[in-house]
């Protein structure tokens, strides 16, 4: 029955930093077995029952829950154990869905105790009324998808400089290591960014901050997170790769209570307020402060080089958000929620920079400045027409605009040519100077990203019975992509893709060098400026419609879920009209129980799926009528899942999948050489992703929980129309073969642990394997010269010739970056007032710890105009060679 709820140089590190460190390390370890050897002696263990107050049946699963904001579920016998002071009594707290809350005082004597429980709603004349998730949402299922809770959400994404939600994702299964300051990780060989997120069943367009950096997603905002990434249902679509949902915190309709938080760089607050005992607002806000910590990392850059970009920051980097929730339940059948949320990041930078040595003399200025303002508003209505039906209709809007300016300049004084300079014997012809030259090259950007979308759904479940559910819903989502600026900057061109015009002025240039026809395509390359207007402006509209069918037998020894989804798309732009052909995605899911309390397994469940999927690439919001397109088509997929999970005593369960997944009719971008920009989508690619996933998984437990998770995937992909030395998006650059992605990496391993010793403390450890990613292999002994024309003046008249420097490489897919060694450690302190009602936490925290030793290595950095090449490797580019240390304090009522 449904019901409501509805690329850096490697400095040596000083000494001094890492014997301050390890003192450091010293310290906590010693208070922390202080507290490990003091506390048992002050605490018990306790036994607290739930039972049905009027069947008086042990309730399976029921929440138990202390003032400290430790919580325990009961097992099969309605039991958990947890832990009491010996000195003074304490309140714990029972929930079960459908039950009024419970509530007992734990005195400093006895070891065993019951909560009852009485159903909710059994007031004459008035109908029970379950409350309970969106359909689909906030759970694990094999082969589907996998959940993480608010208490696990909170031990794992609560640290580092901005706490992420995705942090905690980015530990699951199926998800791929992207670095550090990276929240848009690989899905099962999915590329980074095509993960789709929705909150509350409203599809977000940019669910990030800084450009990719971090996630909107406030750990504080978040009741529940799923990432589906299996064979899951089609009331979901709008990807290919993996949906993630969140489910945001409610109101209590009860209680006021208010929150407050601070860390390394941000401040949250929250205030919850009741409404008459059948609803409630929820404010959030949250503000980052990073003044004062770029100010110290100026005053240390000296014995830090890695932090010196910091000295260019004028405005520090910022994310400032306000959200507000809400719900009413107007009767026990009819409920209304919403949500606003209002977000806005940017930053601002001054660099200047100057080189002085006996190979370089040049200056380099630039003036950034970013801003990003994001909004939506969304709201639902669920109504419970009848004891076995469930009506939802959402409805929403949302809002974008990022905006971005910069202005660069780089000079280059009196730079000596080099002696293996091929052009240098011939520059006298030209009446240019052979020993030497100066250059200057500047170019700005000034562009707006402009989009809004209107979303609007209904979705419809009916049990027929209590084995059978049919369900079926619609969707439309309107939205509108303006992108307008304007771009100058040099671009270095063959002379053979410059335009006609171009190139006769180059030949009457260089008329007196006896130059070679074969030689002008072959070795020369020419630099201009070049000017790239943007001003697109296109109307998507999608349709979506879905209907399925679920079939369970008795005790749920089978189940199985047939449905099939059709969507459709049409883009509206200036002078043309665009649209694909509807696309039907049907999928299976089918769960077999094959075994239930025998030996030491609780459960063992085999689960298999299949079906196909469909999404739009972001690149089909910039076409325009002058790409000569005469149709789109959104990217496909059939993915396949076969899984089991075993389930142990102790809350404990192993979970296995294999999955393979088909990618067709995939978007990738050529861009043209043409004298304006020109973004050519191809709709012909191709790719194969299999793999397998792991997750050992212990459930919420009195002293340790946590998971070791472990991915192997392979994933190829085809264009069949790419070109190797071309420019592309999402492919297109590595020519017809099929090849290797430049994010893919083939293990993944992460172990995250939660030990609490004693109730008041919590231990969060988290270590990560992960292999590495593709790395070009250079060819030769070393850099090689080669000539750049700069084409300059009227008709080329004042140009002439710099020397550059590169080192050939080609891609082998044998050559990748060396591993990563991901470590992070939280110790958390948590506490309250006599009475219970404030409570508090106190955490600091280290990331990236094993940097002081090791981290991953990519291929050394080239001079481009002295051939100079740094000594030693660099780390890779998505590697930060320093620890991240964090702190963060928390007060609720």
């Amino acid at each position: 029955m449904s019901n409501i709820t509805g690329k850096k140089e490697k400095a040596s590190k000083p000494s001094y930093n890492i014997k301050h460190f390890t003192l450091n390390i010293k310290i906590i370890f010693t208070i922390t077995l202080f507290f490990l050897a003091v506390f048992p002696l002050f605490c018990r263990d306790i036994t607290v029952t739930v039972i049905d107050s009027d069947l008086d049946l042990p309730l399976e699963g029921a929440r138990v829950l202390t003032r400290d904001g430790a919580e325990y579920i009961c097992d099969a016998n309605g039991r958990a154990r947890l832990q009491a002071p010996d000195d003074r009594q304490i309140i714990v707290h029972a929930t079960y869905p459908g039950y009024e809350n419970g509530m007992i005082i734990v005195p400093v004597t006895g070891n065993t105790f019951t909560i009852t429980l009485r159903l909710a709603g059994v007031l004459q004349g008035h109908e029970l009324v379950i409350e309970a998730a969106r359909p689909g949402t906030n759970e694990s299922r094999t082969g589907r998808s996998v959940a993480v809770n608010s208490r696990e959400i909170s031990q794992t994404a609560e640290i580092g400089i901005v706490e992420d939600v995705m942090s905690t994702i980015s530990l699951l299964p199926g998800v791929s290591y992207s670095g550090v300051f990276d929240a848009q990780p690989s899905i099962r060989g999915g590329y980074p960014g095509d993960m789709n997120a929705s909150l509350d069943g409203f599809y977000i367009y940019n669910p990030y901050f800084w450009g990719g950096g971090f996630s909107i997603f406030d750990p504080h905002m978040v009741q529940s997170a799923q990432l589906s990434h299996g064979v899951f249902s089609t009331r979901y679509g709008h990807t290919i790769s993996g949906l993630l949902d969140i489910t945001s915190k409610k109101p209590s309709p009860t209680e006021t209570q208010f929150e407050l938080g601070v860390n390394t760089s941000v401040a949250n607050f929250s205030l919850s307020l009741p409404f008459n005992n059948k609803g409630g607002i929820l404010l959030m806000g949250r503000v980052t402060y990073y003044d004062p910590l770029i100010f110290l990392a100026k005053q240390i850059t000296d014995y830090v080089p890695e932090l010196e970009i910091v000295n260019y920051i004028r405005t520090a980097p910022y994310i400032r958000t306000a959200t507000i929730t809400g719900n009413y339940r107007f009767t026990d059948n009819l409920e209304f929620a919403a949500t606003g949320f209002f977000g806005v990041d940017g930053l601002g930078a001054y660099f200047a920079n100057s080189s002085n040595t006996d190979k370089l003399h040049s200056d380099t200025t630039a003036d950034i400045d970013f801003v990003n303002y994001q909004a939506f508003l969304t709201s639902s209505l669920s109504w419970n027409p009848r004891t076995d039906m469930l009506l939802r209709f959402m409805l929403g809007a949302g809002f974008e605009d990022r905006i971005i300016g910069a202005e660069m300049v780089y000079q280059i004084h009196n730079k000596y040519f080099s002696d293996n300079f091929s052009y240098k014997p011939i520059l006298p012809l030209l009446s240019l100077d052979t020993n030497m030259y100066q250059y200057s090259m500047n170019g700005d950007i000034e562009q707006s990203d402009l989009q809004y979308n209107i979303q609007g759904r209904l979705d419809y479940d009916w049990t027929l019975s209590k084995n059978i559910l049919i369900a079926a819903g619609v969707q439309e989502m309107f939205a509108f992509s303006r992108t307008k600026g304007e771009m100058r900057m040099p671009t270095e061109k063959t002379f053979k893709e410059e335009d006609e015009y171009i190139q006769q002025k180059i030949r009457e240039f260089l008329s007196p060098i006896p130059i070679p026809e074969s030689e002008w395509s072959r070795l020369l390359l020419v630099s201009r400026m070049r000017e790239h207007p943007s001003d697109t402006e296109n109307y998507l509209l999608t349709t979506s419609g879905y209907t399925l069918a679920e079939f369970s037998t008795n005790a749920n020894r089978f189940k199985a879920e047939l449905g099939v989804r059709l969507d459709h798309f049409i883009l509206f732009g200036d002078g043309f009209t665009l649209q694909s052909d509807p696309v039907l995605n049907p999928r299976l899911n089918l769960d077999l129980n094959i075994l239930r309390n025998a030996g030491i397994f609780n459960s063992i469940d085999v689960s298999a799926g299949t079906g196909l999927f469909s999404s739009v690439s972001d690149a089909v919001y910039n076409v325009e009528e002058r790409y000569k397109l005469d149709y789109i088509k959104p990217n496909r997929s059939w993915t396949s899942v076969l899984g089991i999970k075993f389930e142990f005593p102790e809350s404990l369960t192993l979970n296995i999948e294999g999955y393979y997944k088909y990618i067709f009719d995939r978007t990738y971008i050529m861009v043209s050489d043409a004298e304006q920009t020109v973004v050519n989508p191809h709709f012909d690619g191709e790719g194969i992703a299999w793999g397998i996933d792991v997750m050992l998984h212990k459930v919420q437990s009195r002293y340790w929980d946590g998971w070791l998770s472990y991915s192997f995937s392979w994933v190829k992909y085809h264009d069949p129309q790419g070109k190797a030395s071309g420019t592309g998006l999402y492919g297109g650059n590595r020519g017809d073969d099929w090849y290797f992605p430049t994010y893919h990496r083939f293990h993944n391993l992460n172990l995250v642990l939660s030990i609490r010793p004693v109730p008041r403390i919590n231990i969060f450890l988290r270590f990560g394997i992960a292999s590495g990613v593709l790395l070009s292999r250079r060819v030769g002994d070393g850099p090689l010269s080669y000539p750049v024309l700069i084409y300059k003046g009227e008709d080329g008249k004042d140009s002439y010739f710099i020397e550059k420097f590169y080192w050939p490489s080609v891609i082998d897919e044998n050559n990748r970056t060396t591993p990563s060694f991901p470590m992070d450690v939280k110790l958390s302190f948590y506490g309250n007032n006599n009475n219970g009602k404030t409570r508090f936490e106190f955490y600091v925290a280290v990331e990236n710890l094993l940097s002081l030793l090791y981290t991953a290595q990519g291929n050394t950095s080239v001079n481009q105009y002295t051939g100079e090449v740094d000594e030693g490797s660099t780390s890779a580019n998505y590697e930060i060679p320093i620890p991240v240390p964090s702190f963060g304090f928390r007060i609720s009522y």
